[in-house]
């Protein structure tokens, strides 16, 4: 069984939220204009037209146009502008 797999499945048990178990990024978009994300590493490009953003499973990419990392903090950002793509890259090896 796959580490994540037992951590979703304590999670559940233990009726705990699976983004504190698993340290799960937590992403909310607020229609075309305005994403938060909590949970991440780090941000590791930022331009007017694309933000990607490190967390535990890969990274958060954002494209679109005058973007703008309006805060961010130890455990959340928020980012604003005309979003036209959200993206997961997992970071995950395949084996």
């Amino acid at each position: 069984m796959e580490r994540g797999q037992i951590r979703e499945r304590l999670a559940s048990a233990a009726s705990m939220p699976k983004d504190v178990v698993m340290k799960a990024a937590v992403v909310t978009v607020l229609g075309d204009f305005e994403v938060c994300i909590e949970n991440y590493r780090g941000i590791t490009e930022y331009t007017d037209c694309l933000v990607r953003v490190q967390t535990k499973g890969g990274q958060i990419r954002l494209t679109g146009e005058k973007l703008q990392v309006e805060y961010y903090t130890n455990d959340e950002m928020k980012i604003t502008g005309k979003i036209l793509t959200l993206e997961f890259i997992d970071g995950r090896k395949k084996e």
